[in-house]
């Protein structure tokens, strides 16, 4: 009878917790995270997904079709894509690497259901400690976009470092929330550099700086990491560079930076700076009115930055010819059917028929056709 009732509370338990993190925040007229709320100030509605699946396509876009630049030459067995997002980074490397077993983490269950069967996406917060079993586990940790989300960059890229095999990699993919242009700096008045630095003093009262970019290879350095290197590459924003890959890239940029204006803002002028939402549209009006001036000659800085694990030889001649927690998990074992060719439609209702499956060891588990709750000492 015991056992019954202990049993009987913890599938109470992990049903609640399920359903937790569905009960989205919703202010400024946007939906937000609810696991860990708080922790990161972008939304994560339909709106946010569709920019973010933009930005995928603008990096891709930039490294010429790859999906990252690390000069891993040997086959993936395992890899870790943390702050996944929409998942579609992890998505087209599991599809493109079917014998590759690969994991994506975010606080949002906002990917989709069918996804290749190689794939698992886990609801975690990357900044807190990383599992015992995930050490030494992965071939490759990928991160990007993740600029304003995270506290101390030392103490995360220490956990991805455990996390991988001797000889794993490292990569991390963000662009400068710092606007440049060809002409030089911009000018005082400009609503851009104006915008640029209320996001950077907002960031910095956060506590999680959102232009943070080149700081990360000295930081992978510092914890361990070898043969650390950051490739800057230059990407137009607007259509007025000559050449025609730079003005195709130049193009989706505007665009997504007139997407991003919006998420970007509302939460630190409204939760950090406390601006009425009257003054933070009429200010981030001005601010997209800008971006639309091709004149202005736009460009911004993306970084690539990664380094390996130390434990393995190399050939030096061909090192760099690629192009190219404890607590609650929620764990969504998202099952696919055939391969996923291109962008997948996300599917917005998630079924949840939760059981107590398993309790053992301290631990219980209950598991759905879609979700799995573990709790842990």
């Amino acid at each position: 009878d015991a056992d019954s009732a202990l049993g009987s509370d913890m599938s109470s338990l992990n049903a609640s917790l399920a359903s937790s993190i569905y009960n989205y925040t919703y202010e400024n007229g946007r939906r937000y995270h609810a696991y860990r709320e708080g922790e990161y100030l972008f939304p994560n509605d339909e709106s946010e997904q569709n920019r973010l699946d933009m930005l995928h396509h603008i990096f891709k876009l930039v490294l010429g079709g790859n999906l990252f630049k690390a000069p891993i030459k040997e086959p993936l067995q395992r890899v870790l894509d943390f702050g996944t997002g929409t998942g579609i980074w992890a998505i087209e490397l599991a599809d493109e690497n079917p014998a590759t077993q690969v994991q994506g983490t975010d606080l949002s269950p906002i990917q989709p259901i069918w996804v290749p069967p190689n794939l698992k996406f886990v609801v975690d917060d990357c900044e807190s400690s990383w599992p015992e079993e995930d050490h030494s586990n992965y071939d490759f940790v990928h991160g990007r976009s993740m600029s304003g989300s995270v506290a101390n960059w030392s103490a995360l890229f220490t956990e991805a470092l455990q996390a991988l095999k001797p000889g794993g990699w490292l990569e991390m993919q963000e662009f400068d929330v710092w606007f440049r242009s060809e002409e030089g700096e911009l000018p005082a008045d400009s609503k851009i550099a104006e915008w640029q630095s209320y996001l950077d003093q907002a960031s910095l009262m956060f506590g999680k700086r959102l232009n943070v970019a080149n700081e990360f290879k000295e930081k992978m350095i510092e914890v361990g990491f070898e043969d650390v290197r950051d490739d800057i590459i230059k990407v137009p924003i607007g259509a007025w560079p000559k050449n025609p890959r730079l003005k195709e890239q130049g193009r989706w940029l505007q665009a997504q930076m007139l997407d991003s204006i919006e998420p970007i803002s509302l939460g630190y002028c409204s939760r950090i700076l406390k601006w009425s939402d009257a003054k933070t549209q009429v200010f981030m009006a001005g601010v997209r009115n800008e971006f639309l001036n091709n004149k202005t000659h736009l460009f911004v800085y993306c970084h690539f930055i990664y380094g390996r694990r130390p434990g393995v030889q190399r050939d030096d001649e061909s090192y760099y010819s690629h192009e190219g927690s404890t607590g609650v998990r929620v764990v969504f074992a998202l099952i696919g059917v055939g391969n996923v060719l291109g962008t997948i439609k996300r599917i917005v209702c998630i079924s949840f028929q939760t059981y107590l499956s398993t309790l053992q060891d301290r631990e219980a588990q209950v598991s759905t056709s879609h979700l799995y709750l573990r709790l842990t000492p």
